[in-house]
């Protein structure tokens, strides 16, 4: 089954695995979605294991990398995005399964360690989403979160057949 063409971005900030990135990756191609990192960026894009997790697919991902975030925020504009978090915060993050995500959003996805940068959640904190998921387990990999929410993005913005 192919997808529809889309204009869905995910962005990385300040990815430290090169492992969860190199499978983003590997999503992003799969998906058609653009792939945009911010350094800094926790290992090096001619790292082995990061080819290993996914840079096979590198010809196939529009992936661009950002000096910072204030890069990307220049980039991005007024174009709407979407926070990822597993933070508590007020108001409250959004259910990924209540948010309307239109055609040209970017989806953004924290470092491994810490999340996104508080700032960025505050200036955005009604653009925030969550996975839903049973109370008192521990956040999901990214790789994994992005995979849920890049899918569930395709699936409110495309016409795929079921």
């Amino acid at each position: 089954m192919t997808l529809p063409v889309h204009r869905l971005k995910v962005a990385l900030v300040e990815p430290e695995i090169p492992q969860n990135t190199g499978n983003i990756a590997r999503l992003c191609a799969a998906t058609g979605a653009a792939l945009h990192l911010v350094r800094p960026l926790g290992f090096f894009l001619n790292d082995k294991s990061f080819r290993r997790a996914g840079m096979d697919y590198v010809q196939n991902v529009a992936m661009t990398v950002h000096d910072d975030l204030a890069a990307l925020m220049e980039v991005i504009g007024d174009q709407p995005i979407w926070l990822t978090t597993g933070l508590e915060l007020t108001p409250p993050a959004q259910s990924l399964w209540r948010v309307k995500i239109s055609a040209g959003d970017w989806l953004f996805f924290g470092k491994e360690t810490a999340g996104l940068p508080a700032e960025l959640l505050q200036r955005f904190v009604n653009r925030t989403v969550q996975i839903p998921m049973q109370p008192g387990t521990r956040g999901l990999n990214v790789s994994t979160a992005a995979g849920i929410v890049l899918y569930e993005a395709l699936r409110q913005v495309t016409s795929c057949p079921g």
